[in-house]
């Protein structure tokens, strides 16, 4: 198995990563575009500005109390969207959110606190823990992934109010998968489709194919069912990415965030990353991570490393000393999910075994165990050919105390139970 000569990913990350003859991958390269290529970012500002203010004009000509669409999850980077739209450019969103029933407290808490600070109109579906369970159970089977519902309900549930409140813009923030593995570039100005919704967030599968499967009936996917060709046409929906417009970092708008509008980052130490402020609102994130290293052995610390990396506020030995602290933990919230769906740990593990990349898995003695790690892979030339010049603000430096976990500088109790404890059970509302 090849790693990343930069970060620390390797060749079979997902959904794609290419590695080039320097042996460095496209995520790294695309980060590196962000940067270098000659991108004027002053000029994509001045496009943004003509989209919102075609989308004024049409919430004044379709009557609309809303400009756009903001899908939120009360997370940083819900945080930014809004507050850049809000705050900076005067719009009016209408925030939509998906309730998969797999919340933290402190999801909650920052959800509220969105609302609060903002004083946005919010609109939330919540699902019902009965098709949850049938879902997850099934596609946790399928394509190992139990939060499959999520997904596809924040991908799809905001394009049914915008067909049936006749909004025609949805602004996303970053292009996720991007950021990680680079399958796009800065110069294509990539939009949301209906396909890479269900090619890259619901794993090929549209909620049609689940019906019959595991008691799944037609109510039940209905939240997942997106707007047909003819709706989105004579609405004219769109979707864009603020990441094509703004030099993005989430680290600084997420400080930003605590700084501007109280996002609370969480206190304690969690089981699969250092990080205190990414993906914190949902409960299920630890076992939805842990599948994918069974799968394909990496895991959120590589991902929260690697662009730590990329921003040269972290060495890669760094990062690979956070790979082995939390890479192969396995998540206490296991059993609670295993008992939500009816299963066994064992019939979890039973599940998940075709699953695995044998490139990167084999059986000994009964156990799976990895054949290849960044951990115990070996420096070289090429590793030292593509480090990159390190900044003076540190991953780990007291400034970023309170959004990285650092046992020598820990982060201090914010006097919140949402942010200082540890839930061993979803919120459901």
């Amino acid at each position: 198995m090849r790693y990343c000569a930069r970060c620390l990913y390797p060749e079979n990350a997902k959904p794609t990563i290419i590695f080039d003859d320097e042996g460095v991958c496209s995520g790294c390269r695309y980060h590196e575009s962000r940067k270098h290529l000659e991108i004027d970012w002053d000029e994509r500002k001045l496009v943004f500005e003509d989209i919102i203010d075609e989308a004024r004009r049409m919430r004044k000509r379709l009557g609309n109390s809303h400009d756009c669409i903001i899908p939120v999850s009360g997370g940083k980077d819900s945080h930014f969207q809004v507050w850049l739209l809000k705050e900076v450019y005067g719009l009016n969103p209408l925030l939509v959110t998906f309730n998969h029933a797999f919340n933290t407290p402190a999801g909650h808490r920052n959800l509220d606190n969105l609302v609060s600070k903002s004083g946005c109109d919010l609109i939330r579906y919540t699902a019902g823990l009965d098709s949850v369970r049938k879902i997850s159970r099934h596609m946790l089977q399928t394509v190992g992934d139990l939060t499959w519902h999520y997904h596809a309900g924040i991908r799809t549930f905001p394009f049914q109010i915008a067909v049936k409140y006749n909004i025609p813009l949805i602004v996303w923030g970053e292009h996720g998968f991007a950021e990680l593995t680079g399958i796009v570039s800065l110069e294509d100005f990539v939009e949301f489709t209906k396909w890479t919704r269900k090619e890259h967030d619901m794993r090929g599968f549209e909620p049609e194919d689940l019906v019959g499967h595991s008691g799944i009936t037609e109510h039940d996917i209905r939240p997942y069912i997106y707007p047909s060709d003819e709706e989105i046409g004579r609405a004219e929906i769109r979707g864009i990415y603020l990441s094509n417009f703004f030099p993005w970092d989430a680290q600084t708008q997420g400080i930003k965030m605590i700084n501007e509008w109280d996002f609370g980052t969480i206190t304690y130490q969690r089981e699969r990353t250092f990080s205190l402020m990414s993906k914190i609102e949902d409960h299920a994130n630890d076992v939805h991570d842990y599948l994918k290293y069974l799968k394909f052995g990496y895991g959120r610390a590589t991902d929260d490393a690697s662009i730590e990396i990329r921003h040269g506020r972290m060495t890669r030995e760094e990062g690979i000393e956070q790979v082995r602290l939390y890479d192969a933990n396995t998540p206490s919230t296991l059993g609670h999910y295993c008992d939500f769906m009816g299963i066994t740990k064992k019939q979890f593990y039973e599940w998940v075994e075709p699953m695995r990349d044998q490139n990167i898995w084999e059986k000994k003695n009964g156990k799976w165990v990895p054949n290849a790690s960044v951990v115990s892979a070996r420096m070289n030339t090429s590793n030292e050919a593509a480090r990159i010049e390190q900044v003076d603000l540190r991953t780990f430096g007291p400034e970023n105390r309170a959004i990285f976990y650092n046992p020598e500088n820990l982060p201090k109790a914010r006097g919140e139970y949402a942010l200082d404890i540890k839930s061993p059970t979803p919120l459901t509302l």
